[in-house]
């Protein structure tokens, strides 16, 4: 067995703190799905284990991980408990974003406490009249003497009513084209927030989307990359991260329930004929999905480390494409093997609640990858952008 944790730049120790926190967040996987709370524990042991820093320099405290551990850490949490991923991989985002663009003063201060467990960050880039469109705002911070007053309404914050501090996207100014946005950063002690509605959900019952409403100032030392910039940041990390990470957190829970299905229909008592041509065949196209999945997750990880390495932008057509041809991929390919799981293993061990093979968790929150920054958008991008190159570069070609 392959032991993921290696390549974790703190050797042992990250991998122990790791296996912790897995073990941790499977203990808890179940109740956090039935109840839909949010999973403090596995939150609490993130926080201890030194991960919430994974992405932060070590000059400031950090681990300083890169995407290849980034990947890994996703999988392995996605394994135990695919709220858990996800909390976590959407505060690496934000993580990523104020390493690479945030002021330094405000890097100075924050990262150290990001490292050691103290903040854990939400990301408000939702709005009632744009929906999830991540490069458009219609709240615009304020000018007044010496900061900026936000007022801003969010219909889906993860883990709103946890985080220690948030990153906001909101338009640059009242008089700004709705695409001149700026991102701030602002303590959770520094703003008033109301926590409207409530989280219950077909899947992903553990992320406690919520409704906020934020009021606040904001100086400039907090303007995340300038002002009106938001749109570097969103191609250059949001984006990025965000299709690896998820994409990786997908895959993990969908590989973990196929190693534990496979396992349970390999027991002597297993009404199940792997012998079976039919079998083998249904067994044979769940395990090219993973391996399509993976492969092309791979590559486009490899292709966004070689531009961070040589300092290239990734807002080239091409690898825009292949960002988002990711997402899609991810999403439609773990949903379509948990349903060929389901049907494989039938009614009594798929399709069951209560079945030792959480196949039924899986295959609901899984429904939320699509529509988790939706692959119509993303689809109508790409067409868009393979327009634009004529050339037809593909993931891994060159």
């Amino acid at each position: 067995m392959v032991t993921r944790t290696k390549s974790l730049p703190t050797g042992e120790r990250s991998g122990h703190d790791l296996a912790n926190v897995v073990a941790v967040a499977a203990e808890h996987a179940a109740e956090v799905d039935s109840g839909g709370r949010f999973p403090v524990e596995a939150l609490a042991a993130l926080r201890a284990s030194g991960l919430m820093g994974l992405l932060v320099p070590v000059e400031h405290g950090g681990l300083g991980g890169g995407l290849t551990d980034l990947v890994e850490v996703a999988g392995e949490l996605g394994g135990a408990c695919l709220s858990t991923s996800l909390i976590w991989t959407m505060h690496c985002q934000q993580v990523d974003v104020l390493v690479r663009h945030a002021q330094p003063e405000l890097r100075e201060r924050l990262l150290p406490r990001i490292a050691a467990g103290e903040v854990y960050l939400g990301s408000v880039t939702t709005e009632s009249t744009v929906g999830g469109h991540l490069l458009t705002s219609e709240s615009p911070l304020h000018a007044e003497q010496g900061h900026y007053r936000l007022t801003r309404r969010a219909p889906i914050v993860t883990g709103a009513a946890h985080a220690d501090g948030f990153l906001i996207k909101m338009l640059a100014s009242p008089e700004a084209a709705a695409q001149e946005v700026s991102m701030v950063y602002l303590d959770r002690a520094d703003l008033d927030i109301e926590v409207r509605g409530a989280w219950d959900t077909l899947g992903m019952r553990g992320v406690e989307n919520l409704e906020l409403t934020l009021t606040g100032q904001v100086t400039d030392e907090r303007l995340i990359g300038g002002r009106g910039k938001f749109r570097e940041i969103a191609v250059e990390c949001m984006g990025p991260i965000a299709h690896l990470s998820w994409s990786a957190s997908w895959l993990g829970a969908t590989r973990k329930v196929w190693s534990a299905l496979l396992a349970h229909l390999r027991r002597p008592a297993s009404k199940i004929d792997l012998r079976d041509s039919l079998t083998a065949v249904r067994v044979a196209r769940v395990r090219a999905k993973l391996e399509a999945v993976s492969a092309y997750l791979h590559t486009v990880r490899a292709e966004v480390e070689r531009h961070r390495a040589q300092g290239t932008s990734l807002g080239s057509s091409a690898t825009q494409i292949h960002l988002n041809t990711l997402k899609v991929l991810a999403a439609e390919e773990c949903l379509a093997a948990a349903t060929a799981m389901i049907q494989l293993a039938g009614l009594d061990t798929g399709y069951r609640r209560d079945s030792p093979v959480p196949l039924e968790r899986l295959l609901r929150d899984l429904t939320a990858a699509s529509l988790t920054y939706s692959d119509t958008r993303l689809l109508t991008a790409n067409g868009a952008l393979s327009v634009l190159d004529p050339a037809v570069t593909l993931a891994g070609a060159n």
